[in-house]
């Protein structure tokens, strides 16, 4: 439940794997969600049926407003620093975040969630710039041997242009934007960050992957990886796509 308010929906498939080190028996994993839904404590969001072939997948979690009143009982919610918008984007974000996280556990780092580092100086996500903000879609710290590293996650469902003219929002203002925080070092001034920060794109497929690096050869430096464009997000595949993250 605590990871379900920290990263966002889950499907059943990455709740099993992150308990699976103590709890080897899947179909017992999966009876026990099925206990706390009918309990009222997780609920199954409506969004995971309007696809393909939905009876395929396997079941995506959320917490009820039971499930939240009752973890915070136990600890201070993180739900603030959940993806927010679109359910589909979403989603893949809390798919992403949650296989770092659980990717960093099995090679025994530590994975530091956006409510620890948003505590430092008490603000929010948002980034204040020369105009307007800038929103990662996920922020997060991995603890390495060596120190710390700050990540700003990005992914990218193909849904905006790679340019606008417009004041539409697209992959090249979102690549001009995380430059400017970087040149300027604006995250360790509002974030109070002391380590780097590395921006890391997930893209869903290699195709628009090679349009975003073609931006200008400045983006490069932006941490790109793609994954098979699939409509609902796999545990090897996403796992597949964040686990050089763990290399640094």
């Amino acid at each position: 439940m605590a990871h379900i308010d920290r990263h966002g929906p889950q499907s059943s498939e990455f709740l099993y794997e992150l308990t699976r080190v103590t709890h080897r028996c899947k179909d017992t994993s999966l009876r026990r969600l099925q206990t706390l839904r009918e309990a009222g404590y997780l609920c199954l969001p409506k969004q995971q049926d309007q696809i393909a072939k939905a009876d395929f997948n396997p079941y995506v979690y959320d917490l009820t407003a039971k499930g939240f009143e009752y973890l915070s009982y136990h600890q201070i919610l993180e739900r603030h620093t959940r993806p927010t918008g679109h359910w589909w984007h979403a989603f893949w974000v809390s798919s992403v975040s949650s296989a770092i996280e659980i990717n960093a556990r099995r090679a025994g780092l530590q994975y530091i969630p956006a409510a620890r580092i948003l505590a430092i100086k008490d603000v929010l996500m948002p980034i204040p710039l020369k105009k307007g903000t800038l929103i990662p879609d996920q922020l997060f710290a991995i603890k390495y041997p060596g120190g710390y590293l700050a990540f700003a996650l990005e992914v990218d469902r193909g849904t905006e242009p790679v340019r606008s003219t417009s004041a539409r929002k697209s992959l090249a203002r979102s690549a001009q934007l995380y430059r400017e925080v970087l040149n300027e070092k604006l995250h360790q001034r509002h974030y109070g960050l002391k380590s780097n920060l590395k921006v890391v794109w997930v893209f869903m497929s290699e195709a628009r992957e090679r349009q975003f690096q073609e931006l200008s050869t400045t983006s490069t430096k932006l941490a790109t990886t793609s994954v098979a464009g699939l409509a609902f997000p796999t545990l090897a595949t996403v796992q597949a796509a964040s686990k050089d993250l763990l290399q640094f």
